[in-house]
């Protein structure tokens, strides 16, 4: 049936966690273990879907992990293999179809963003795909991931335990963004590079709201697109949330998105066979569009893709140790913060990826290459090209970086092409080819152009297409090999008419060992983008070669208008004008920027001067509330909010920590309680809220998730709290939190409940009786300033 995979339309089934709740799955109770102790309702449910036309069954296992199992008196292989062998019954019993191992979230962040460990969300995956490969499952299907980091920790462990074909769908927001800020090129670039065999969305959103973003999907991507979306918005029902979007108006919504190239439906929240049958119905005399493959040339970090080839992208080339003592030093005793702001300052001068390399030789190289990965990554949105000659740091560090990274390098030489291209093909990265093989760096442009086809060949080999080769024909030193100059110079054009490679170069090489190295920098710049140099590697902080970009992008058409140019020389000259700021604003900055060792060591230097209280309200609050407006604005995302936040909570820390017996610096805001409902164990949201709040100066008695109702009233009614937040992220669990809303509203009347969660809106929240919706932390802080005054 996969092999009809774009040619036909292919049916998953509908929801199970609607169809579980109308059998009687009570709050609380955990879905995946009714395939041990009501194997025959998870046996009937699937028989509806087939008997509705559904193709490919999804198993019962979405949360059958060992965090959620833990405590249940039953494994996960236990779980998982009874799920998937119901689903083989089924099928059997039909005569045909497909058994999918429903893989969904973990419910809690990875590392640097929460407390999970990258290795260890690999670990919990592989348990249940070993299980389910060997319990007959014909794919993997990874579902309702809102974090683009542990999608590729899925796809991993899919990868490295099972060989079966893997489909990822993933979960946005109507602003076509995940939750941590994903946004569809991103995610497309990701997938398709880790080797996914379908891609696409699911949950969160109806069909009429999915539709744009199925749209922008199709317009990247050159696999099979899935799309499942919600039965609308959740309503409250008498006994369980229904749904708005019925059969019809969900099918016509199919068709709609099947006339633009969508070829695998199925059904999420709200869903049911009826939902399926509908939609065989209106695609029964249709047939899929062909799947086009899109050429695109582009890395990307976890929130942010860049392209090349459209435009003149620069590699920042600050984050090399070579000749550089005061980055030496700083990688030799761990100072990130160094390493960070030489980040910062070339992002803010123009870089659009950063080459990092941590080779000295005294040096952990991969320890500290996996460091600096994670540290810049947390901070900024910017992409990376990991630079490395080390096979196993070079492996370590594509396998820990989140997005898209250039791997720099490999040459055509046998041995590199071995140790390399595996990593890149495994870890879904692009890579940087040098024109050198066993004679060395080749004289003519003829010979580089010849290597580059035996390195364009070889990457074929290894399902590497050549967009995702950036092609260095090598500069050399004008004072040691004139000759050469002009040829890499005629190497670009010829390289990029024989193959679809952007162009990379290292132009600052040319200047070695002469005078006036600016002078030759500059000009051998601007030779090399007329010859149709994509990728300049170049310092970014240097004013005349950034200049010379900004000059060669408005008289080659590139900068439309000249808007970046004269935008770019206003804020020269304003800030030429500009007197520089005072040194203490410095610490708000060091929020912003999300510099944790620098702001508390200025926090205790602000303390010489200054009382706690003014320190928290002229410097921490508004840094948050500027972080809070970027994150609104989308100028920054998830993993620079938090990072934001835990500066603050450094700069806390040394107040706490001085002013240990200063009865202000103790001062609370305001107690919140804060608990995801029973029967759900997805704390994410809640993890994020509760940091968020502890900064603006809340306490927060946080009572962890699957949180009965009782228990969630009688600890608000102990610790005496003004404000609750309840969180849910399964529709399994969405009655639960009416439940427990109106048992808050009973014992405790002049309580206030704030609600909030992915399968939750604002009409939703307004139906089950809370009094506020909060669709993000930010929101939940101005809640809280709205109960407890500003």
């Amino acid at each position: 049936m996969l092999d009809k995979l774009s040619r036909e339309f292919l049916f998953f089934d509908g929801a199970m966690g609607t169809m579980l709740q109308r059998r009687g799955l009570k709050a609380g109770e955990i879905p995946e273990l009714y395939n041990i102790k009501h194997p025959e309702k998870i046996r009937q449910i699937h028989q509806e879907y087939l008997e509705a036309g559904a193709q490919i069954l999804t198993s019962n296992t979405f949360g059958a992990h060992r965090l959620k199992l833990q405590g249940t008196g039953y494994s996960v292989r236990e779980v998982v293999e009874a799920g998937v062998k119901i689903a083989r019954e089924a099928v059997k019993a039909q005569g045909e179809g497909l058994v999918a191992l429903g893989i969904g979230p973990i419910g809690t962040l990875l590392s640097p963003l929460g407390t999970l460990p990258f290795e260890e969300a690999v670990s919990l995956f592989k348990e249940q795909m070993e299980a389910g490969a060997q319990a007959g499952a014909d794919l993997i299907l990874i579902e309702t991931i809102s974090d683009l980091y542990e999608a590729k920790a899925a796809i991993i462990a899919a990868k490295e335990s099972a060989d079966l074909p893997v489909f990822c769908t993933m979960t946005f927001q109507e602003d076509h963004r995940t939750f941590t800020g994903t946004d569809v090129l991103t995610m497309v670039t990701l997938l398709q590079s880790l080797g996914v065999n379908a891609l696409g969305l699911n949950c969160s959103l109806g069909p009429a709201q999915i539709r744009p973003l199925a749209e922008e999907v199709l317009r990247y991507s050159s696999l099979p697109v899935i799309v499942t979306a919600n039965a609308g918005l959740p309503r409250s029902g008498e006994t369980l949330a229904v749904y708005d979007v019925g059969p019809e108006e969900y099918a016509e919504e199919v068709r709609k998105m099947a006339d633009l190239g969508v070829c695998v439906f199925g059904g999420c929240c709200g869903t049911t066979p009826e939902y399926i049958q509908e939609m065989r119905r209106v695609l029964r005399d249709k047939q899929p569009k062909r799947v086009e493959v899109k050429r695109l040339s582009a890395c990307s970090s976890s929130t942010k893709t860049v392209v090349f080839g459209e435009d003149v992208r620069v590699i920042g080339e600050r984050l090399n140790p070579t000749g550089r003592k005061s980055l030496q030093h700083a990688l030799k005793v761990r100072d990130m913060d160094f390493v960070v702001r030489e980040a910062i300052a070339q992002k803010d001068t123009g870089a659009d990826v950063l080459n990092i390399n941590a080779g000295l030789p005294d040096l952990k190289e991969k320890d500290v290459l996996a460091l600096m990965i994670q540290e810049i990554q947390s901070i900024l949105p910017i992409p990376l090209m990991i630079d490395t000659s080390n096979a196993e740091a070079m492996a370590s560090g594509l396998r820990i970086y989140n997005g898209k990274p250039i791997a720099n390098s490999v040459n055509a030489k046998p041995s590199s092409m071995d140790a390399i291209f595996p990593l890149v093909k495994k870890y879904g990265a692009m890579v940087t080819a040098l024109t050198i093989d066993e004679d060395g760096v080749p004289e003519t442009a003829e010979k580089r152009l010849e290597i580059v086809g035996k390195i364009v060949e070889e990457a074929r080999k290894y399902g590497i297409p050549e967009e995702d080769i950036l092609v260095d024909p090598l500069v050399l030193t004008a004072s040691a090999e004139q000759k050469s100059v002009l040829e890499t110079l005629r190497s670009i054009p010829m390289i990029k008419a024989a193959y679809k490679v952007p162009i990379v170069l290292g132009t600052s090489n040319i200047s070695y060992g002469l005078p006036r190295r600016h002078l030759l920098n500059n000009t051998y710049l601007a030779m090399a983008l007329a010859y149709g140099l994509d990728v300049p590697i170049t310092d970014s902080t240097n004013a005349g070669l950034m200049d010379t970009i900004r000059a060669f992008r408005v008289l080659s058409n590139l900068d439309e208008g000249g808007a970046s140019y004269i935008e770019s020389s206003a804020t020269v000259d304003t800030q030429k004008k500009e007197a520089p700021p005072k040194e203490e604003s410095n610490l708000a900055d060091m929020i912003i920027r999300g510099l944790k060792d620098a702001a508390g060591k200025k926090t205790e230097e602000l303390l010489h001067s200054l009382q706690p209280l003014e320190i928290v309200q002229r410097w921490i609050i508004p840094a948050l509330d500027e972080v809070g407006e970027k994150y609104d604005s989308g100028e920054i995302f998830l993993p620079q909010l938090i990072q934001s936040a835990e500066t603050s909570k450094q700069a806390f820390e040394v107040i706490k920590k001085v002013f240990s017996n200063d009865e202000t610096a103790k001062q609370s805001a305001g107690k919140i309680l804060l608990a995801t409902v029973q029967g759900d164990i997805h704390d994410l949201g809640k993890n994020i809220v509760k940091l968020i709040l502890e900064n603006y100066g809340y306490e927060i008695v946080d009572l962890g998730r699957d949180v009965p109702v009782e228990t969630v009233v009688q600890r608000a009614v102990e610790e005496d709290v003004k404000l609750v937040g309840l969180s849910a992220l399964m529709t399994t669990t969405v009655f639960t939190m009416e439940q427990t809303v109106k048992a808050l509203s009973k014992a405790l009347p002049d309580t206030q409940v704030m609600v909030g969660g992915a399968v939750l809106t604002s009409e939703y929240a307004q139906m089950i009786g809370a009094d506020y919706y909060a669709k993000d932390a930010r929101d939940g802080v101005e809640i809280a300033r709205k109960v407890f005054g500003r």
